[in-house]
């Protein structure tokens, strides 16, 4: 067994490892290609950092690829994304040319990879259209979607359906996200890495001294929301919350972010959220680039609140980030933020800032009830959104594709019995 191994059982136990070691031998030497959009900033990109090198560890021979484009392209695929999430998007005739074009472009590629690959995994609607320039495809293709698309604007998801429907599985978040499809349909939550620098223990002192770095007050109750500037995140609601609740208890807030590569509304929706916080001294907006792990882990660990207001939300990683440190989250009641923050028991889902403000106020008042619902929260994490219960269902995934229409998989003996 590796060290990364080893290192991970020590978190999510012996058992849980052994178990991924069986699941995996079928499956030792299989060519597996996850394609994506960047590999800086936002979840999918976190997930990847993690997934791929542990894939690898257990045998896998595993490659990350990372599809490039003009602005105009990305233009193009924010409108998807926000569409997916329910927002009227109008995309124009040209728009859709260049997202046709540039995915035609990285096929040409990356199209040998892809085509002698056992396994593509493709993220999100970025590259979804890959699949139709790559042909005599030797594996199997896996459409994976990040996002809330319980109620998509249907013109949008018609368009990107005529690719979606090739591949021959999806994965969504949720059960309510799932859209329908001629193919599998697999549910497989995103998890967060307990080894990573976001998520590993640190020093009292280190997280004093990161206290002090931001100017942040250590005498003040602190509420930390930690997420990109983007619309769907709600950080104005997040600072509408927070000047009700000042108006009953001194505290502080830190909206804490940055921007990612392939969302070009990021600084828009930034600049909006500092007009908001200027002349408010206890508003901290800390705009931190994509390496700040252990800052973020820091500000996350000095909360005595972690707040995730977001309106839509695929699943929201720094929900299970600040759970996993023994936080109550107060997030919007919305996506995947459902199956993390349950409402009285890891924390409290809102709807409205005046909802938050509530809850907030609740929280800072009751110091027991706030570390009860921490401890559990961390519980939660521990049993349900660790990377090694997301590998699991992806090497569960991919043996179910193996075997094809078998009713049964053998993983004793390296191969698929139908």
């Amino acid at each position: 067994m590796s060290r990364l191994l080893n290192a991970y059982g020590s978190v999510a136990g012996e058992d849980v490892i052994n178990h991924l070691l069986q699941l995996s031998r079928p499956l030792e030497g299989k060519k597996v290609v996850h394609v994506n959009s960047t590999r800086e900033g936002g979840g999918v990109a976190e997930i990847l950092h993690k997934l791929v090198p542990l894939m690898k560890d257990l045998g896998l021979d595993v490659s990350w690829e990372v599809i490039t484009g003009q602005e105009e392209f990305f233009k193009c695929t924010k409108g998807f994304h926000n569409a997916l999430q329910g927002h009227r998007v109008s995309i124009g005739s040209a728009l859709l040319e260049i997202y046709e074009k540039t995915n035609a472009e990285n096929a040409q590629r990356l199209e040998e990879l892809l085509r002698e690959a056992d396994f593509v995994f493709i993220h999100d609607p970025q590259p979804a259209a890959l699949i139709e320039h790559v042909a005599e495809r030797r594996g199997k293709w896996i459409w994976r979607c990040h996002i809330d698309c319980s109620r998509p604007h249907r013109p949008v998801w018609k368009y990107l359906r005529q690719y979606c429907a090739l591949y021959d599985a999806s994965i969504f978040s949720l059960p309510d996200f799932a859209q329908k499809l001629p193919h599998p349909q697999y549910i497989i939550a995103p998890s967060i890495d307990p080894l990573s620098e976001k998520n590993m223990e640190l020093s009292a002192e280190e997280i004093a001294a990161e206290v002090e770095e931001f100017g942040l007050d250590p005498e003040l109750p602190l509420l930390v929301q930690v997420s990109r500037f983007d619309r769907f995140k709600d950080p104005l609601g997040v600072i509408d919350a927070f000047r009700q609740v000042r108006r009953h208890v001194p505290c502080q807030l830190v909206l804490a972010g940055g921007g990612a590569s392939d969302d070009p509304e990021g600084q828009a929706v930034l600049d909006e959220v500092l007009v908001a916080a200027s002349g408010e001294p206890h508003i901290h907006v800390l705009v931190l680039p994509p390496d700040s792990h252990r800052k973020i882990n820091a500000l996350q660990r000095s909360a005595d609140i972690a707040i995730q207001k977001s309106t839509r939300e695929g699943f929201g990683l720094t929900v299970s980030e600040a759970m996993w440190k023994g936080k109550p989250v107060v997030g919007g009641d919305t996506g995947g933020i459902r199956i993390q923050v349950i409402d009285h028991y890891t924390g409290f889902r809102v709807r409205t800032p005046e909802g938050a403000a509530l809850r907030i106020r609740y929280l800072l008042y009751h110091g027991d009830k706030r570390l009860d619902m921490g401890r559990r929260a961390m519980r939660l994490v521990r049993e349900n959104f660790l990377l090694t219960r997301h590998l699991r269902e992806y090497l569960a995934l991919m043996l179910s594709l193996m075997n094809g229409a078998g009713d049964r998989i053998d993983i004793s003996s390296g191969g698929c019995v139908s």
